[in-house]
């Protein structure tokens, strides 16, 4: 997978913003990018604090841009688009004030075109990272929310990796019908981005029927909205998960699906089942799981667990930034 992405990243370069600049595991990532030339990061700090810090845990980011939000010759144009990207709801003050953190300034760095991707969230929360992407990088072109998947990778019994998607599994708590489906479109599309054919299955504790309730309701119903939307597709719902990835399982409960026993894109009904179920093939199925891969903003922008390594980092920089690579 990554192969694919790099590949990708070698022939349009790009550059990447981490909000994060002393930080050691951002440095171990930013000197491992620098080794290769598709790649280069952008450290926002103070340059003799990120240089220390460096120095001091043995790291080489000597090729990386190190951006001072203190001294950025550029901070007065930044601080007038800011205040005009928020139309009326934070001054000129405001603004400049909020600019001196690393995660609106990088946002900003993003929006003005000195990057082209952003990965924050080290020592920031999620919500820090995604507030300045949704006002100021805001939702692209048809897109009326923000949303998450994760790439789960495994070795297979043939010597490939088994990939999959699965979508929302960390931003909307409860999503709507028409929130499921574009959660879908854009899960389908990330997918395609890490060279998945996407086989979508609207999961449940129902198989076409078997079960009743509103939460059947719902995810049949946002199936039928999304093929609506998008019959280039492959998709079904709702599904339980063993009718979804078994073969033997779909045969016998839905015979006529051709999503059914081959699904590798996972819609889920809500946040709570997301998030557990991409944690059970984290942790019971020997996926290594990578995000969450945020979905429908403007620009690539993704967000780290605080608790991540410097592996992590260095492999969610490459995924953040494939995503802009074509």
């Amino acid at each position: 997978m990554f192969e694919f992405l790099i590949n990708k990243l070698k022939a349009h370069p790009r550059k990447i913003v981490f909000t994060e600049g002393t930080d050691p595991r951002i440095l171990e990532a930013s000197a491992r990018l620098l080794s290769g030339t598709f790649l280069t990061p952008v450290l926002v700090g103070n340059p003799e604090a990120v240089m220390a810090a460096a120095e001091e845990a043995g790291f080489n980011i000597r090729g990386a841009e190190i951006i001072d939000p203190e001294t950025f010759a550029e901070m007065d144009k930044m601080v007038a688009l800011m205040v005009e990207l928020r139309k009326g709801k934070m001054t000129e003050d405001e603004c400049r004030k909020l600019l001196k953190q690393g995660n609106y300034f990088g946002t900003m760095l993003v929006k003005m075109g000195y990057a082209d991707a952003l990965l924050g969230g080290a020592t920031y929360s999620t919500a820090d990272t995604v507030r300045p992407a949704l006002q100021i990088i805001k939702t692209k072109p048809g897109s009326k929310i923000v949303s998450s998947c994760f790439i789960l990778v495994r070795p297979s019994a043939t010597g490939d990796r088994e990939v999959l998607a699965m979508g929302d599994c960390a931003i909307n708590i409860k999503p709507t019908e028409d929130e499921l489906v574009e959660i879908a479109v854009e899960t389908a599309e990330t997918a395609k981005t890490f060279g998945i054919d996407p086989k979508i299955a609207f999961l449940s504790y129902s198989t076409l029927g078997s079960g009743k309730g509103e939460d059947v309701d719902k995810m049949r119903n946002a199936c039928a909205k999304a093929k609506a939307l998008r019959p280039d597709l492959e998709m079904d719902g709702e599904l339980q998960f063993d009718a979804a990835v078994s073969p033997k399982v779909a045969h016998t409960k839905c015979p006529d699906s051709t999503v059914a026993g081959h699904a590798n894109t996972f819609i889920f009904p809500d946040i709570n089942a997301g998030n557990i179920g991409y944690k059970i093939c984290q942790r019971m199925g020997s996926f290594a799981a990578y995000g969450p891969i945020l979905q429908g903003l403007n620009a690539p922008i993704n967000d780290l667990s605080r608790g991540c390594n410097a592996q992590e980092v260095y492999s969610m920089a490459i995924i953040t930034a494939g995503l802009c690579a074509d």
